[in-house]
């Protein structure tokens, strides 16, 4: 299981290269919310979302000769950025998988860090299988989108500042998807704050970590069809859904309605722009999804690499 040692170690490795990223409030989003919210911005980390956090720390702990073979990831965009970056950083070659339809914001991006990109179709073909035969190939190693305790470490950072910053926080929300962010989050808040109550969410179209959780074991659906790439995994990690069992209250669902809803509160209210994939713990909060009335509460941004084009057919009434 993750531990709390492990996330200030991971806090340590990326001392002074991740963004601390800062917090932010809105007396208008509290106003329709009901609740006094504090947002966590890491829309605003490196490659424009919290996943810099896990890739640079599992790369940092590579040996030397493991760096020296390369890297590969396999990620519809955020994950695929922030390895590529992490791997440039170290000097450290990268091979990310990414779907056909990966918004092109986060293919050139990806490029943008020096990256060689594999494509694949999500609907038809396996990305870890993908990813596995280019690993053996090519003797690289594998850097997990979210079922690995570095990975989960690193991103567990995130909470740890939001509570170190925010201490006295009733409730945590934060969007899931292979529940790396959940797990990691959910081990460092509990650890800072035990009576901290954790809520997960993701797009009803996407609910596998919804059902794993009624159902008490792992659940796989087809790949969701959802604006919110970002969390279209099929199923909860083998590693982080123990960890979300145990620490996490429950699985929130929102509407893509909703997340497009909650974007555009935020950007037109706070000036922040946040993609849907890292809208989805607001849009849970903004759209009541749960009694938040008069909480304290703590919502992670995750990410806001957005395609502009999407952006305006989102913002078009």
């Amino acid at each position: 299981m993750l531990t709390f040692n492990e996330i200030l170690a991971a806090r340590q490795r990326i001392e002074g290269i991740a963004h601390r990223t800062p917090v932010l409030t809105s007396r208008s989003f509290n106003e329709r919310a009901g609740c006094e919210v504090f947002f966590k911005c890491e829309n605003l980390q490196r490659a424009g979302a919290f996943k810099f956090r896990g890739a640079y720390n599992k790369i940092s702990s590579l040996s030397e000769e493991e760096r020296s073979r390369g890297v590969l990831a396999y990620s519809s965009g955020n994950h695929a950025q922030a390895t590529a970056l992490a791997a440039k950083l170290f000097g450290v070659p990268a091979v990310i998988v990414m779907p056909h339809d990966a918004p092109e914001v986060k293919v050139k991006a990806t490029r943008g860090y020096g990256a060689e990109i594999v494509f694949y179709d999500r609907y038809q073909e396996s990305r870890e299988a993908t990813g596995e035969r280019i690993c053996q190939e090519r003797s690289l190693t594998l850097v997990p989108p979210f079922d690995d305790y570095l990975i989960m470490a690193g991103q567990g950072t995130a909470a740890l500042e939001l509570i170190e910053d925010v201490p006295e926080l009733d409730l945590l929300v934060i969007p899931t998807s292979g529940n790396g962010l959940l797990a990691g989050c959910a081990v460092a808040a509990k650890h800072l704050r035990p009576q901290i109550r954790i809520f997960g969410v993701e797009p009803e179209a996407g609910n596998d970590t919804w059902l794993s959780f009624r159902k008490g074991e792992r659940v796989e659906i087809p790949v969701p069809k959802t604006i919110a790439d970002g969390l279209q995994t099929s199923a909860p990690g083998k590693l982080t859904f123990p960890i979300v069992q145990r620490l996490v209250e429950d699985i929130l669902l929102v509407k893509d309605e909703e997340l497009i809803e909650t974007i555009r509160f935020i950007l037109e209210r706070m000036k922040v722009l946040v993609e849907p994939s890292g809208a989805a713990a607001a849009a849970a909060v903004l759209s009541h999804k749960f009694d938040f009335k008069g909480r304290r509460t703590g919502v992670l941004l995750s990410g806001g690499n957005v395609d502009l084009v999407k952006l305006a057919e989102y913002l078009t009434p």
